[in-house]
């Protein structure tokens, strides 16, 4: 496996009724380096009776590494949620378990620049030695890249970072030039590809179209691989590339159907735009 930008299946490639070890075989299967996994996940796979030991021999069965944990939400309440708060302990457990080095986090609701950052500031002290990945998403309290890295800058924490996906930053409207360069490239731990249909939904209902209806990297319009070479130029340097086609057609096909079709097309989109981590791929 690349020890440097390991290629990831991220969970909701592969839908939610699946179970632990379909879900490493199939992305093995495809070529998947590495298997993203959601808390939800990980309790599914618990609910199936296996233990750690047992979810970490079926890793090893397949010569597969989780790459990849999500998500915590919902940090900036004043008043959070004992589940919320169980949540973040299970994704801080997955850290230590898989060995990865940052969770994917979101927030939904909406607060000031301030408010924000004083909360991300509490979550990485809460975190300890793991990144935290603050995805920015349109439909989202964290719209885009800007407010992200004010959020991010203004926690004044080293591993405070952030993740950038094509899908969202296609539907925010960000320009493929100039406004990636308001952040340090180290303040970049990850990447996630994937594409956009011709139109978006309504605003309204823009996380719809996220949650179901995405498209392969390099299919759709929104410019996969120049989203890739931008990253790359910046001298973007990310923990993994995750492959997030959330897309129900694709699981209907089958998940073996998913992930190699998702597989195959980043594959596709990286030789183009960022050769070098394919070629780190064919070494190994």
């Amino acid at each position: 496996m690349s020890k440097k930008h390991p290629i990831t299946v991220s969970s909701y490639t592969l839908g939610t009724e699946i179970t632990f070890e379909e879900r490493v075989r199939v992305a093995k299967e495809a070529g998947y380096e590495g298997l993203g996994l959601r808390a939800e996940n990980y309790i599914a796979a618990l609910q199936e009776g296996l233990y750690d030991e047992d979810i970490l021999e079926i890793l090893e069965k397949y010569d597969m590494k989780v790459t990849e944990v999500e998500y915590i939400t919902l940090w900036a309440e004043e008043n959070r949620s004992l589940e919320q708060q169980m949540k973040e302990q299970i994704c801080f457990h997955m850290c230590d378990l898989f060995d990865v080095k940052q969770i994917n986090c979101g927030l939904m609701e909406n607060y000031s620049v301030e408010h924000t950052a004083k909360k991300l500031k509490e979550l990485c002290h809460r975190a300890g030695n793991k990144i935290i990945g603050v995805e920015p998403m349109p439909y989202s309290g964290i719209p885009n890249l800007e407010k992200a890295w004010q959020v991010v800058d203004g926690s004044e924490c080293d591993n405070a970072k952030i993740i950038l996906d094509t899908w969202h930053w296609v539907r925010a409207n960000q320009p493929y030039e100039k406004i990636i360069d308001i952040i340090p490239a180290e303040k970049v731990v990850s990447v996630q590809i994937n594409d956009v249909q011709a139109r978006p939904y309504a605003k309204q209902v823009l996380r719809d179209e996220s949650m179901h209806d995405r498209v392969a990297p390099g299919l759709g319009y929104g410019d996969t691989v120049g989203f890739c070479k931008m990253l790359r130029e910046k001298g973007i340097k990310p923990n993994a590339v995750g492959v997030e086609v959330i897309c129900d057609e694709y699981v209907e096909k089958g998940v073996n159907f998913a992930a190699k079709y998702t597989y195959d097309n980043a594959i596709k989109v990286l030789k183009e735009a960022w050769p070098e981590i394919v070629e780190e791929l064919e070494l190994v």
